[in-house]
């Protein structure tokens, strides 16, 4: 299994606002340049599934499989025999609100998806939590 993490600590939004800017998925493309679109019906919860078409890539489904409000989220993209997840956590600390993403990628195939998928989510990292995070800071 492959994982990469990326944290910031910030005190330019608070978790709840983190959480508002993440549970409207429907409005993630106002915030990340990367993407043409993400589409969910329904509540931003544990077993529900988005769309999401990424600029210059097919449109993948995405599954939220753990979802603790205002706390953390998990994410999952099924590749053929490859398995993403994107695990993102909130927590209050004396510094400010940390902010921790973690991509990780297993499967047989893992290693391909890694470099066409994973690795460019994980390289752009620091600047979209950045944006994430001033987006957010207006909610």
């Amino acid at each position: 299994m492959w994982t990469k993490s990326h944290t910031i600590v910030t005190k330019e939004a608070t978790k709840e606002q983190m959480w508002k800017l993440f549970a409207d998925v429907n409005n993630w493309y106002k915030w990340d340049t990367g993407i043409e679109y993400a589409r969910m019906e329904g509540r931003f919860e544990e077993g529900n599934f988005f769309l999401l078409k990424p600029k210059g890539a097919p449109e993948v489904k995405i599954k939220l499989v753990e979802t603790v409000e205002n706390r953390k989220f998990t994410d999952q993209t099924n590749f053929p025999l490859a398995t993403m997840r994107g695990t993102h956590t909130f927590e209050d600390t004396p510094e400010g609100l940390k902010i921790t993403t973690t991509m990780t990628m297993e499967g047989v195939l893992g290693f391909l998806w890694r470099k066409l998928v994973a690795q460019n989510i994980v390289d752009g990292l620091p600047v979209e939590m950045a944006a994430q995070v001033k987006y957010a800071g207006k909610l």
